[in-house]
């Protein structure tokens, strides 16, 4: 079982639900690092020979074509992040709609190929926002990676599968490739990016990933441009908020090196087409599994409202 690598492509003033976070018509002023963070998080992957996915914002795409078109001279998979980074629960369906539509048009410009999958900013599917899903595929996507399978700031479902699995929706079909987590305590934690991957200990974090493709999961990994300058702007936030949003800046790229190193990696798009293993499991449109894929209870769905009960 091989790992999956992805970068989420967004600036430093990204950071989301903050009083100083920027409004979408204030980003063309703002000093963008993006391309140069990026060009050298390519350079990495280059140096260590793997290709991931990289999640563009729209707005990015737009903004910063080169970034696209190196992410694709060097053989990386390109996909969707949204327009706008808003969180999936504060648009209503059509909105999102839109955004995830103009997203996928902006980047399959700039690209000249199709776009087949997106992430949501922030993780931001909940147990309101299941009509996500059948958006998605009306857009036109073929797999997601928005579940966070547990509790968190910006929402997360609680209970959701930690394996990929295929949803049915009247729009179409989609697969979805939830993000990564192992229970330390038994309590679910992602120790494969963002800011537990920076705090955490790597010999923690190699041993965690093991035991997750001991299970048969791909682990899924994941980075921003921002979090290898340490140097980059900082927006204002409170104590705890800033000590996620920077703790160990300094140390990820090293921490990501060793990623590189020790797992064998692939893109969405290649697990897609190359592992058979997961289609082997029921259609669903949700299920809750524990680590060890024991629970196998589907999500009571409300077909009129489009909600969990």
């Amino acid at each position: 079982m091989k790992c999956i690598f992805s970068v989420d492509v967004e600036d430093w003033f990204h950071i989301l639900s903050l009083r100083s976070t920027p409004d979408l018509l204030a980003w063309d002023a703002l000093p963008s690092h993006v391309e140069k963070n990026f060009a050298k998080l390519l350079e990495i992957f280059e140096e260590k020979q793997i290709r991931v996915t990289c999640f563009f914002l729209g707005w990015v795409a737009h903004k910063h074509p080169n970034a696209v078109k190196m992410a694709l001279r060097f053989g990386h998979e390109v996909a969707s992040h949204g327009y706008a980074h808003r969180l999936a629960f504060s648009m209503t369906p059509q909105e999102f709609l839109e955004d995830a539509s103009t997203a996928k048009k902006a980047i399959e410009d700039c690209a000249g190929c199709e776009v087949a999958g997106y992430r949501a900013s922030g993780f931001s599917v909940t147990r309101q926002t299941f009509w996500f899903f059948e958006k998605l595929a009306e857009a036109g996507y073929r797999y997601d990676s928005s579940v966070f399978p547990g509790g968190r700031a910006h929402g997360g479902i609680s209970g959701a599968a930690y394996s990929p699995y295929r949803i049915r929706t009247a729009a179409g079909d989609l697969t979805e490739f939830p993000i990564t987590l192992t229970r330390i305590l038994r309590t679910p934690v992602c120790l494969f990016g963002g800011g537990y991957l920076r705090l955490a200990p790597w010999a923690l974090i190699k041993r965690r990933a093991e035991r997750v493709l001991r299970a048969g999961r791909p682990v899924v990994f994941y980075v921003h441009p921002r979090e290898i300058d340490p140097d980059h702007p900082r927006l204002d936030m409170g104590l705890l908020r800033r000590f996620k949003s920077y703790v160990n800046l300094d140390t990820t790229e090293e921490k990501l090196r060793k990623i590189l190193s020790t797992f064998e990696f692939t893109t969405f798009a290649e697990f897609l087409s190359e592992e058979t293993r997961w289609r082997k499991h029921p259609d669903v449109d949700q299920r809750l599994v524990d680590e060890d894929e024991v629970l196998r209870m589907p999500l009571n769905i409300d077909r009129r409202t489009g909600t969990a009960r």
